[in-house]
């Protein structure tokens, strides 16, 4: 399968700089971090190898891929993967929305 341009929204960058931000703020380094955003981002490079690798949504352009404790919410457009949403399973679930951060509902 051909490779798909990956592109963040906004929303999604920060996210994952506010987890990130957590566990420097928790653990007083920044080690974890490092690591969790080395497997985050492995985990992107493999959604643009082969999107169709996360789960499907109700929304059918938008799929997700679980990652350890977490969910990188993503849609895909013609040969572009837009990452949308990077989501911690442990927050309540009712607290996700990710209709008003996704183009193609």
């Amino acid at each position: 399968m051909a490779k798909y341009k990956i592109e963040w929204s906004v929303e999604a960058r920060l996210d994952l700089l506010d987890i990130l931000g957590f566990y420097i703020e928790r653990n007083k380094s920044a080690s974890y971090s490092n690591k969790l955003n080395t497997k985050i981002s492995r985990s992107i490079k493999l959604i643009g190898q082969n999107p169709l690798i996360g789960i499907k949504t109700e929304v059918d352009s938008v799929r997700a891929l679980i990652t350890g404790d977490y969910q990188i919410i993503y849609e895909i457009h013609y040969k572009l993967i837009v990452v949308v949403m990077i989501w911690d399973c442990r927050r309540d679930p009712e607290d996700k929305i990710v209709d008003f951060r996704v183009k193609n509902k």
